[in-house]
This record gives structure tokens, sequence and C-alpha cells, in this order.
């Protein structure tokens, strides 16, 4: 049986279907109930329902064999496991935004509000930038607008957020998608089954990439 990390949520919907449509389903996790565990002893998986933020760390500790985790996560906790394959869902980048009037004053650190604090100190390390980093964990649009930051560091996705909060992007210089990863040891020992799994996922993305152009021709 392979244990797979899913995160919870829209992404975790949209990584399901595009695991059950190339051989991997298991309709039980469609049931309404609060279960977190489901298998398909046919199909040899076993999903684990987890918080997105936790995939990484199911997959590290060897709780799960493989998962699914954006860029983003994998950018800021570094674990320690092989990323196999970018599904390319969950499109979104990582941005630098401040408030519309903002002028950056070079005489200074720039104060940086951020959930995505190593990603925010590499990034500025590479400019060469000296920063203070604040650290939220939510609404953080809300830090520029009350003088708390000059600069926030974050995900986006449409932008809407953004603008209406009268915040301009400064800067978009990550992009994320969800990735395929897997435990070291698993792939070692469980090779066959991973190996095969990313390879299906491999031809189903590459055909929905090729379907999407085909479509914008």
């Amino acid at each position: 049986m392979l244990n797979i990390a899913l995160p919870k949520g829209r992404l975790g919907d949209q990584v399901y279907e595009l695991l059950a449509s190339v051989g991997y389903d298991c309709k039980s996790i469609y049931e309404e109930n609060r279960k977190l565990v489901f298998e398909n002893r046919e199909n040899g998986v076993r999903y684990l329902l987890v918080k997105p933020s936790d995939v990484a760390i199911y997959v590290e500790h060897h709780a799960a064999d493989v998962g699914i985790v954006g860029k983003d996560i994998l950018m800021e906790s570094r674990p320690d496991v092989y990323e196999l394959l970018d599904l390319g869902l969950g499109r979104c980048r990582m941005c630098v935004a401040a408030r519309e009037d903002y002028m950056e004053d070079r005489e200074r650190p720039v104060r940086v509000a951020t959930k995505f604090t190593n990603i925010a100190k590499e990034h500025y390390a590479g400019l060469g930038r000296e920063i203070d980093i604040i650290k939220l964990n939510g609404s953080i649009e809300l830090a520029p607008i009350l003088g708390l930051s000059d600069v926030i560091v974050d995900i986006v996705e449409s932008g809407n957020t953004i603008r209406e909060n009268h915040l301009r992007i400064l800067e978009e210089f990550l992009p994320i998608s969800a990735r395929f990863i897997a435990n070291k040891s698993s792939f070692e020992f469980k090779n066959g089954a991973i190996t095969q799994m990313a390879q299906r996922l491999g031809e189903a993305v590459a055909r929905r990439e090729e379907e999407k152009k085909k479509k914008e021709e």
C-alpha cells in the first residue's frame, strides 16, 4: 500500500481528481463522515487527509510515502524529501507588495511582514538588502496599511485582495504550484510503485497542458 498525504481543501480535491483519473481512485473518500484515512486495497493506495502545511512533515517523517504540497511550503520549511514532479495545480506566485504610495528608503532596513520568513530572508539576501522581519500568520495585507511594515511578502493568486486594499505589487519572484514529493526511504523500498505513480501523473499533466495549449490557439 502506498500512503498518500493529501492536502485538505480545494487543492486536495483537484489533486485527488488527477490521481483518480490515472487509476488511483478511492470512492470512500466521498462518503459523508469525519474520517481522515481512506483506502482502496485493489488499487494499493491509502489516502491521509492532512492540513496542507503538514503534508511535507508527514512525508519527511515516513507517516506517508508520498504527498502533494505547494512549492511555497517546500521553500519555507525545506523538508528532507524528494521533489519528483510539478503537477501544475494551484498556480500562484510569491510577491512583494506595498501601499500604492510607498517609496523605498534605501538608508534603512526594509520592514517586511510575512508568514514566509525564510523565503523573504533568502529573497532579500539575494538582493543584498537588509530587512527587519515581522512574522504574521494572517491578514498580512493589514501590515502596510496600518504602518506596521513597509512591504509584505505573500502568495498572490488573482491579485484582487491586493487591489481591494489599495496595495500594489512591487515584484513577483517565485512561481508556485503543487509538487509531488516522496519520502527518501519509501522511494528506495517502494520505488516501483512510486515511480509508476509519478509517471502516470506526469503523462496526465502533459496531456492537460497540451489540451490547454490547443484551446488557446
